[in-house]
């Protein structure tokens, strides 16, 4: 099997990975049985999903590194591990601080160094389609939860929150594990057979590998983490809430509340291709300037809408725009600061994410808080927020245009 077939089998193998790490977006189908299985508030019980979503960059890091060493497989197998475990682990717990270990640190870290190896070396194997390659892998990852939500929900509904905790991570383990075999390490400048790399342009910095601590001295790198965060923010305030808010504004019950989250995440899978696959053809800055407006009018909708229709077409529209922020910006980083250092580099800014995976459910749940369960507040908050980040592509594309990034010296 050659090398062209080898990093599509590669590439299938690793979206299947994700999709297992992925089920950490489905972590609403576990809140309120939680919550009644420790006697503890929603907040208490919504910052385990906080902790692991937030300490992200660490292990993302961390995997990049391995990834960048040609380590792509070795950090499956250890991110993979620390997955499994986590959600085992989770399923024993007995208190809300126990699941900010297993469910926060341990499946956290675990997921942060799968997903920066799987879409680093995905990335790197796809330098004619990267667009693409970034959309379908982290397709994976957003929609792990249109399989694991209704999976979940059956299997608490019988056996309990608890033992179908320990059956997940049981079968994560088995899963990213076997898949795990199959990913090849990117071999060193690989160029896919027939395909000539376009000429490098200094001015915007293509081509040119620039390590994470001098790409932390460029004020391009600040607006690309930004533009992250605020494209990440509303996706993260519904993505923890989503069941919640099924129920508790628009009366669903628990088992229809899961059908829509399932329908969340397939948005969200499906926009991390769609856009990904448009931005190789009309650019990353023209396809953020549109998934802002999108995200501003489906926050105005579910913002004022009191049926069932209205909550539906919103969270299908807003999880298409988070998945469209996920699987464009792993490519704006390639482009801009290079592929030598591009594990490393991504996970570096992926700090953009953590920001909206720390503060989108916090805001979310001290609006609801505050205003007997309503999240209304808290989408008028995410629309006017969506409405700078699509001022920041403005100035992301100035910057862009006079920005000189030059080479680094690579020993």
């Amino acid at each position: 099997m050659n090398v062209e077939l080898k990093r599509w089998r590669i590439l299938v193998a690793s979206t299947l990975i994700n999709i297992c790490v992925g089920a950490v977006y489905a972590f609403s189908i576990f809140a309120l049985p939680l919550a009644k299985v420790f006697h503890a508030t929603m907040p208490e019980i919504m910052m385990a999903f906080t902790i692991n979503a937030a300490i992200s960059p660490i292990p993302m890091i961390l995997g990049g590194k391995l990834v960048d060493k040609g380590g792509a497989k070795t950090a499956i197998f250890l991110g993979g591990s620390l997955f499994g475990i986590g959600f085992i682990l989770s399923g024993l717990a007995t208190a809300p601080w126990m699941l900010y270990i297993t469910y926060g640190l341990l499946a956290g870290i675990g997921q942060g160094i799968v997903y920066s190896s799987t879409i680093g070396n995905s990335v790197k194997l796809f330098p004619d389609k990267r667009g693409l390659a970034a959309g379908i892998v982290t397709a994976g990852y957003g929609g792990g939860t249109i399989v694991i939500a209704p999976i979940a929900n059956a299997f608490i509904a019988d056996k309990g929150v608890q033992p179908t905790l320990i059956i997940l991570g049981i079968a994560f383990l088995v899963i990213i594990l076997s898949c795990g075999l199959l990913v090849k390490a990117c071999p060193v400048g690989y160029v896919p057979k027939g395909w000539t790399p376009p000429a490098a342009t200094v001015k915007q910095g293509g081509g040119i590998n620039v390590p994470w601590n001098e790409m932390i001295k460029k004020p391009l790198f600040y607006v690309i983490a930004c533009m992250f965060l605020i494209g990440a923010l509303s996706g993260m305030m519904v993505t923890s809430n989503a069941s919640v808010i099924g129920q508790t504004m628009f009366g669903l019950s628990a088992a229809t509340a899961a059908l829509y989250v399932s329908l969340y995440s397939l948005s969200n899978c499906l926009g991390r291709v769609f856009w990904g696959a448009v931005s190789d053809r009309i650019g990353r800055t023209k396809c953020l300037m549109a998934i802002y407006l999108v995200i501003a009018v489906m926050m105005l909708i579910i913002a004022l809408s009191t049926s069932v229709a209205g909550f539906a077409v919103a969270i299908v529209g807003i999880g298409l725009c988070f998945g469209g922020t996920m699987g464009i910006f792993p490519s704006i980083v390639g482009e801009k600061f290079g592929m030598k250092f591009y594990g490393v580099n991504y996970g570096v800014t992926f700090i953009g994410y953590s920001g909206a995976a720390f503060f989108g459910p916090r805001i979310a749940n001290s609006v609801a808080a505050a205003n007997d369960g309503m999240f209304t507040g808290a989408f008028y908050i995410a629309l006017v927020i969506s409405l700078v980040g699509f001022a920041l592509t403005f100035i992301y594309k100035a910057m862009e245009s006079k920005t000189t990034i030059t080479p680094a010296k690579v020993a």
